[in-house]
């Protein structure tokens, strides 16, 4: 199965049950040129892009850079978080951040792509088992780092596949299908069916 099938089948399917209800104003609101002023850093973006690129590649159909996945998730994470879910979710990307010089040497951003999946993948066996290990209060400094960064994983890439399936590029050129609508138009034509 060729991975824009794969894509249309997945949006079809699953995207009236996932798509949240900011995710249409998000991208409204970007469309329109809006941009958060207190958003991610500089460098919390680059890993959100790093991250993003890795779970949707360009390939055949756009990856997630191509249709703006950054930007939403740092419009979500700075206007539609509280202030405890966005402090979290940085401090896990921080510790993503951590591991990645730690076990490469470098920032997850200036990583090449074999050492970025290589990252991501580690993070998606740590969240495949669960994340088991120690209580909080009893882990060790790299044990609640490696926590964190697991919760904050968890969470961007969560937001990464719905910006990409709720985005408008995708829902137009993979998709090929319209997922919301954000207007009634109740002067629409109506033709009654005949009765039986």
């Amino acid at each position: 199965m060729k991975r824009r099938d794969l894509l249309r089948a997945a949006g079809a399917t699953a995207a009236f049950s996932i798509v949240p209800p900011g995710a249409e104003s998000a991208w409204a609101r970007l469309l329109a040129g809006y941009r958060p002023t207190t958003g991610l850093t500089a460098a919390h973006r680059a890993l959100v892009s790093g991250i993003a690129d890795v779970i949707f590649p360009r390939t055949d159909t756009p990856g997630a850079s191509d249709v703006g996945v950054t930007d939403w998730v740092d419009l979500v994470a700075s206007e539609y978080y509280t202030d405890d879910v966005r402090t979290a979710f940085v401090a896990g990307l921080d510790a993503i951040d951590a591991q990645a010089r730690r076990s490469k040497g470098r920032a997850f951003a200036d990583l090449d792509d074999a050492g970025r999946t290589e990252i991501v993948a580690a993070l998606d066996a740590t969240m495949a088992q669960g994340g088991r290990g120690q209580a909080a209060d009893s882990a060790s400094a790299q044990d609640q780092e490696a926590r964190a960064a697991r919760a904050a994983y968890r969470r961007l890439k969560g937001l990464v596949v719905h910006g990409y399936f709720t985005s408008q590029r995708v829902e137009r050129e993979v998709l090929h299908v319209r997922l919301a609508y954000p207007t009634f138009e109740g002067a629409a034509d109506f033709a009654p069916r005949p009765a039986r």
